[in-house]
C-alpha cells in the first residue's frame, strides 16, 4: 500500500473504526497488526527515540554549543582589542615615554634628605624677605608613602595683607614642591594679619628607604 493510499485510509476512518483497529492486538506479533496501530506504534517509537536523544545527549550538546558561541564572541572581542592595541603600539610607547619624562621632571622637584634643611631655610627666608614676623615655624613628623615622604611644617607669620600675598606667591614659585594647607587669617590689634598654615614639602625616598618601607609593610601584613 502506497503512502497516499495509507493517508487516504486514515482520513476516512471514523472513531469507531479506530477503536476496532486497536482491539485484540497481539503484542507478541506486531507484524499482524492493522495498518493504523502499526503507524501509531512506529510514530510513538520515533518520538520516544527523539525525546530520549534530546534528554540524554542533544540537550547537553546544545548547552555546550551555547557556551562555545559565547566564548567565541569573547575571544573575538579580545582579539579586536589586541589588534587595536597592536595598531596603536607606537602611540602607546610615545605616551609612555612622555609620562616617564613628566614623572622624572616632577620627581626632580622633590628634594632628597640632604636638601630638606636648605628647603626649610628657603621657606623661612621667603617670609623674612617680605618683612614678615615668624611666631611659629615648627616642622612636624615625617610620614612615608610609596616612594616619597611628606614633611608638614606648622607656620604662623604676621604681616600686611600685601606682604602675606607675596610670601604665598614666593612659596608657590619655589623649584621644589611646597603646598600650603589649613590656611587661616586673623586680624591683629595692630592692624596687621596673622597667617596660620601648614606648609607641606615632599622628598623622594632613596632605594634603601623604599626597601625598608616595603619590608615594614610586609611585616605588618604577615600576622594577618
Amino acid at each position: 500500500m502506497s503512502i497516499k493510499e495509507t493517508l487516504e485510509r486514515l482520513r476516512t476512518l471514523d472513531l469507531e473504526d479506530l477503536q476496532r483497529e486497536f482491539r485484540g492486538l497481539d503484542p507478541n506479533d506486531p507484524g499482524q497488526w492493522p495498518l493504523v496501530p502499526r503507524v501509531v506504534a512506529l510514530a510513538s517509537i520515533f518520538f520516544a527515540i527523539v525525546l530520549a536523544g534530546w534528554w540524554f545527549d542533544w540537550q547537553g550538546q546544545l548547552e555546550q554549543l551555547t557556551v562555545k558561541e559565547s566564548d567565541e564572541l569573547t575571544l573575538k572581542e579580545d582579539w579586536l582589542n589586541k589588534k587595536r592595541q597592536a595598531i596603536n603600539l607606537a602611540e602607546y610607547r610615545r605616551q609612555l615615554s612622555e609620562i616617564d619624562r613628566q614623572f622624572g621632571a616632577l620627581l626632580k622637584q622633590l628634594p632628597n634628605s640632604s636638601e630638606i634643611e636648605s628647603l626649610l631655610a628657603d621657606i623661612n627666608q621667603a617670609g623674612l624677605g617680605r618683612g614678615l614676623q615668624f611666631e611659629l615655624f615648627k616642622p612636624g613628623a615625617e610620614s612615608s608613602k610609596d616612594f616619597y615622604a611628606e614633611l608638614p611644617i606648622v607656620v604662623r607669620v604676621v604681616g600686611s595683607y600685601h606682604d602675606l600675598g607675596e610670601f604665598v606667591s614666593d612659596v608657590a614659585k619655589m623649584p621644589r614642591i611646597v603646598t600650603l594647607n589649613d590656611i587661616a587669617l586673623e586680624a591683629t590689634k595692630e592692624g596687621t594679619l596673622k597667617f596660620d598654615a601648614t606648609a607641606v614639602t615632599y622628598r623622594y625616598l632613596d632605594d634603601e628607604e623604599v626597601a625598608q618601607l616595603r619590608k615594614a609593610k610586609a611585616k605588618e601584613k604577615g600576622p594577618k
